[in-house]
């Protein structure tokens, strides 16, 4: 018996299962995805992140469960009866036809008149900050400006769902995190419901309302970027969402009494001299520093605990001739952190 969804819910999937012969892509997700948030699928490749993601399009068919949208059972209907679209990460733009041609295709086929249709095109390049725009050829654009036109041709069919496939992979470092920010400007502009599929966990971290990461076909956990990177469900997730560090045996024992594993994330460990004393609610545990790698705004440390084992350090680089910058191999440190922040992780 599955419990009713929400009220707002905009996306529900029930007992989905998706097998190809042998290989189980999905087994047994659910979901409740509320209308008007930015949901994101984060996963690795093959944890079944986009499998999901073309059976919610109607690309795909699950072998078991159910697909509502909106409250109505779409499992078996094709694309074209869905109130969904998908931008993809290859854009597919068709590059014979200018930008008022490709964003007004999907009207064109509907049987959409040309003022209606000009007005709408208009208006969606108006939404993705391309105004003027649509005489050029996509040749012409740059690829952040592609993905814009993807994106409102996507959005000029008013879906009620918008699916987007690791829409940024493609584009520069630069350009992403520019496009991280449009993106989300954009979803809250229209208020639909965005489900954007990524591997990569600081893009979900920074875009998503509330994301589920996918490991092997099925989903770990599903939380606020917040709840999921400070209170992780399992090892897999700990390990796979931002850096980690898992204190166990020996180290563990010291700080908690019990052997662990426990979670502390690197910019949660401060650096200090051996002999340092801790404060109320501190715990410190003394070791080696291994390597020490410069990343700009940040030092990243390796140190070799002297009860066994290995920690990360990250610490912002805030002054030159700090004790953290100037730690180098083969000193001696203490590491120190609050208990209250470490997270306590199931034994396996």
């Amino acid at each position: 018996m599955v419990a009713a969804g929400p009220a707002g819910a905009a996306v529900r999937l029930i007992g989905i299962r998706r097998t190809f012969g042998e290989v189980v892509a999905l087994d047994g997700v659910s979901l409740d995805l509320e209308d008007g948030e930015f949901f994101c699928l984060l996963g690795p490749s093959g944890s079944g992140k986009t499998t999901c993601l073309r059976l919610l399009a109607g690309f795909d068919r699950p072998t078991a469960g159910r697909i509502e949208l909106h409250g109505r059972d779409v499992t078996g209907l094709p694309p074209y009866e869905r109130e969904v679209n998908t931008v993809f990460q290859d854009y597919a733009l068709f590059p014979h036809l200018t930008v008022a041609g490709n964003v007004g295709y999907g009207l064109d086929i509907r049987g959409v008149g040309r003022t209606e249709r000009d007005r709408r095109v208009a208006e969606a390049l108006d939404m993705v900050r391309l105004p003027g725009v649509g005489e050029r050829k996509p040749g012409q654009l740059s690829g952040g400006q592609r993905q814009r036109v993807a994106l409102a041709r996507a959005l000029v069919n008013r879906p009620r769902v918008l699916l987007l496939d690791e829409p940024l992979g493609a584009l520069d470092l630069k350009l992403r995190l520019e496009m991280q920010a449009e993106l989300k400007t954009i979803q809250e502009r229209v208020g639909i419901t965005f489900v954007f599929v990524t591997h990569d966990q600081e893009e979900a971290l920074a875009m998503s309302d509330r994301l589920a990461v996918f490991h092997a076909g099925r989903v770990e956990q599903v939380g606020t970027p917040a709840q999921v990177y400070e209170h992780p469900a399992t090892r897999f997730v700990a390990g796979f969402v931002g850096a980690s560090n898992l204190l166990e045996g020996e180290p563990a024992r010291q700080v908690f009494g019990q052997p662990g594993p426990f979670l502390v994330r690197p910019e949660k460990i401060a650096l200090r001299a051996p002999e340092a004393a801790l404060a109320e609610g501190e715990a410190g545990l003394t070791g080696t520093v291994r390597s020490a790698v410069y990343l700009g705004a940040a030092t990243r440390f390796a140190v070799a605990l002297d009860g066994g084992g290995e920690l990360q350090v990250q610490a912002q680089n805030l002054a030159a001739g700090s004790t953290e910058a100037a730690a180098a191999p083969g000193r001696r440190v203490r590491l120190v952190f609050r208990r209250d922040l470490a997270h306590a992780l199931p034994a396996s």
